[in-house]
């Protein structure tokens, strides 16, 4: 009788904690033109995320606990990283402080998780119960880059949406996207109807807003800003900006970039902001910062026209906010209390 009684308790633990595993796993899923998290409109207050500690060039999570308080501080409850993390530890962070991630592959990674090798699949399978995912990324602009694909950039359009059908067959639980550089063209949607969002990295100076309109002229499906952003360091003289490290042009424009996404939510699911932090290993010394960089398409970079590639942290290297943090702060707050 008393292993009986052990027995029927331990089902019933059991049960319970299934239960509970099942309650922390969302059901994502697109409809018309939003993301929707357990049936309802889901609104991307995002960043971008690719911690480099200083004087490397690899990322680390080292900083990941102050990151998220500051993160949570600022009302952002979507992270997008550039990399699959293999770390499930930093899944299941992001996933204490209630926010979402959306993972991105690439195509060539030398077998690491990456489209080409197909090992991509290797980490959807092993991590898409993980309650943190909110959708999984193929590429980053890689249609600027079409001499990666042989110089024909429809080879890129046909392994993406090759690569998104192959993980509708492992995983239906989540959208696939991509971040696409700019509006796509009618080739980039003809050629890939298994993309369920649309990522747009966009640069038109501190306004998106006529990207909206033309979104919904050409596609029902859900958008959103997969990079929108300035830097902090102007290059000229411009706009009444002076030259040099210039926080204030950052936030003016960081300002009128969320104004204008979040004015659209009937066409745009929302903004992950480039970038959470600075990034000190693209220009120079690895150890300081310093103007300078490239980045393609970026003549539309406020308020200078040019991407200084080390200045685009709402944070410093030291995790100091800089001005723009508190504009994302303040209208993402805002954004949260009408949803």
């Amino acid at each position: 009788m008393q292993k009986k009684l052990i027995y029927i308790i331990l089902v019933i633990c059991f049960s319970f904690v299934s239960c509970g595993e099942d309650k922390t796993q969302d059901k994502i899923s697109v409809h018309k033109r939003s993301i929707l998290v357990n049936n309802q409109p889901y609104s991307i207050r995002g960043i971008c995320y690719h911690p480099v500690s200083k004087g490397e060039d690899s990322r680390s999570f080292s900083n990941l606990e102050t990151d998220l308080k500051l993160m949570k501080e600022a009302h952002i409850n979507t992270i997008r990283v550039y990399q699959p993390i293999h770390d499930k530890t930093v899944l299941d962070k992001i996933h204490q402080a209630n926010m979402k991630i959306i993972i991105g592959f690439g195509y060539n990674q030398n077998g690491n998780y990456d489209i080409l090798s197909g090992s991509f699949l290797q980490y959807i399978e092993k991590f898409k119960t993980h309650p943190a995912i909110l959708m999984w990324e193929l590429g980053n602009e890689y249609n600027y880059h079409p001499e990666w694909f042989d110089g024909a950039i429809k080879n890129w359009y046909n392994a993406m949406n090759n690569a998104a059908y192959e993980i509708k067959k492992i995983d239906q639980t989540h959208p696939v996207t991509t971040a696409h550089g700019e509006l796509p063209d009618a080739l980039a949607l003809e050629l890939s109807p298994s993309i369920d969002v649309w990522g747009m990295n966009v640069y038109r100076w501190d306004n998106p807003e006529k990207l909206f309109s033309e979104w919904e002229s050409i596609s029902d499906k859900p958008m959103y800003l997969s990079e929108a952003g300035a830097d902090s360091y102007m290059t000229i003289e411009k706009l009444n900006y002076a030259k040099g490290v210039n926080e204030k042009a950052q936030a003016n424009a960081t300002k009128n970039i969320l104004k204008s996404v979040f004015n659209n939510e009937n066409i745009c699911s929302g903004v992950t902001l480039f970038a959470f932090v600075d990034e000190l290993w693209k220009a120079g010394n690895n150890n300081q910062l310093d103007p300078g960089g490239w980045a393609p398409n970026s003549s539309g970079v406020p308020y200078d026209g040019t991407p200084n590639e080390e200045y685009w942290g709402i944070v410093t290297i030291e995790r100091s906010p800089k001005q723009a943090y508190y504009i994302v702060k303040e209208k993402y707050h805002t954004v949260s209390k009408n949803h």
